[in-house]
């Protein structure tokens, strides 16, 4: 059984994407004083009382896309209003009712769904009094709503609930959900990825450089087990984000990242490894993410051993060294079940945990391979480890002095425990606490 879908439409700048916040208690969509921001379909799940409901933001129906996606954009919005099960119209209760909103009003009588007209910028009493002249829209009372203010929200889910068919009892499974980041610079493919996974067009795909704005959240399955695709902007040079919009859709990758259990790194395998990849790398890295390195557009390069190509990433890459490699076609579907596999057993690497006496001889054995220096008054000694938190695996050294252990020595302890226990793959987390002790290991 499916969930029931809510959709949002209306004329651009009466506040869409604001209702979307407002109903998910979290910025989702991108709010922005500027006609054409949202262009994809963006959604999320809400729940209110035993329902559940998919909710999705559209573009402004009537926009005229300054980079030319207009009929994009309504695909997009016609896909949304095909799957809708209910239709949130909203309108701005300041402007009254413009021709846009009479021409909105039109295509969805012809629909003959379930329709609530929703007059938003509800901000003060006072506009209260213009809501009866809404009613020639042909939908009844305009719900009141302040979406910024979050007035009228209540009212609002209790509305959209009374007209869903039935409670949808247990649609929101117990298993977690596998969360996954694709993230890389503009044009790597990204959006096309996401529509191969979820066999729809979901996202708009196009040669314009970022056409995504928002991060775009895609529920798909694969053999019985459901993940969570997030579709985020490309990134670029921070001295080439030109305005707010821009801005924002940086933060969002950065966050869809924290968000994501695996990141999903496209590179395209037609151009060099540029400075935007290798800070994105290094972003991931800070993070403590799970990373596949995803070669896209392979089947585009002719001549090059993937041999060859590795050993080029992980020069360029350095810090992602744990990472594996995939090399894919998002766009002909080659390899890309194979990698959301992959990426599966990167989150039970993530999540795995050891025995503390296996831990404390897979250390012991990497101490006696390679002591860290000592010093002229002091010899490093480690004397306990502890696996103290999954995901990343977070280990707790006890030692007789942390200053005498530096990155360097951190990294071989790290390659040293991928090699010897179930964390091949992934990133490891070290703390080194001081303690005075009997030592179980002498270095």
């Amino acid at each position: 059984m499916t969930i029931p879908v809510v959709t949002i439409v209306g004329r651009p700048n009466v506040g869409k994407s604001s209702l979307l916040n407002c109903l998910a208690k979290r910025r989702i969509s991108i709010v922005e004083p500027t006609s054409g921001v949202t262009r994809d379909r963006v959604s999320t799940e809400i729940q209110h009382k035993d329902y559940v409901f998919e909710l999705i933001d559209t573009g402004g129906m009537g926009v005229k896309d300054t980079d030319g996606l207009t009929e994009e954009i309504e695909e997009q919005i016609e896909i949304a209003l095909h799957k809708a099960d209910i239709i949130l119209f909203v309108v701005d209760i300041r402007e009254g009712i413009t021709p846009l909103d009479s021409m909105v009003a039109e295509k969805l009588r012809r629909l003959g769904k379930k329709v609530i007209l929703i007059a938003n910028k509800v901000d003060t009493p006072k506009f209260e009094y213009h809501i009866s002249g809404f009613h020639a829209l042909g939908f009844g009372n305009p719900v009141p709503l302040s979406a910024l203010e979050g007035f009228g929200r209540s009212e609002l889910l209790d509305k959209v609930v009374s007209l869903l068919p039935a409670p949808c009892h247990g649609l929101i499974s117990s298993v977690p959900i596998l969360k996954l980041a694709i993230v890389g610079k503009r044009n790597a493919g990204k959006s096309t990825l996401i529509n191969t996974l979820v066999k729809e067009q979901r996202v708009i795909v196009s040669d314009v450089p970022g056409t995504t704005r928002d991060s775009v959240d895609v529920q798909f399955e694969i053999d019985g087990k459901r993940y969570l695709a997030i579709d985020t902007a490309g990134l670029r040079k921070k001295r080439q984000v030109k305005d707010s919009i821009e801005f924002y859709s940086m933060a969002r990758a950065q966050r869809s990242i924290r968000r994501a259990d695996v990141a999903l790194f496209l590179i395209d395998a037609t151009l060099k490894v540029s400075e935007v990849d290798k800070k994105l790398g290094d972003y991931i890295v800070s993070e403590y993410k799970p990373c596949i390195i995803v070669i896209n557009k392979w089947d585009l390069v002719s001549g090059v051993e993937t041999q060859k190509f590795n050993d080029y990433i992980s020069k360029c890459l350095p810090g992602l060294s744990f990472a594996p490699i995939s090399f894919i076609s998002a766009k002909n579907d080659v390899h890309v079940k194979e990698m959301i596999h992959l990426a599966s057993e990167l989150y039970e690497q993530a999540h795995s945990r050891v025995t503390t006496s296996e831990l404390n001889q897979t250390m012991e054995e990497a101490i006696a391979l390679h002591r860290p220096t000592r010093t002229r008054v002091k010899s490093p000694k480690i004397y306990y480890t502890t696996q103290v938190g999954v995901a990343p695996p977070t280990f707790v050294l006890f030692v007789n002095d942390t200053k005498l252990f530096d990155n360097d020595y951190e990294r071989y302890l790290s390659n040293q425990l991928r090699n010897k226990l179930p964390f091949s793959e992934v990133p490891l987390k070290f703390y080194f606490r001081a303690r005075t002790k009997a030592p179980l290991s002498h270095v």
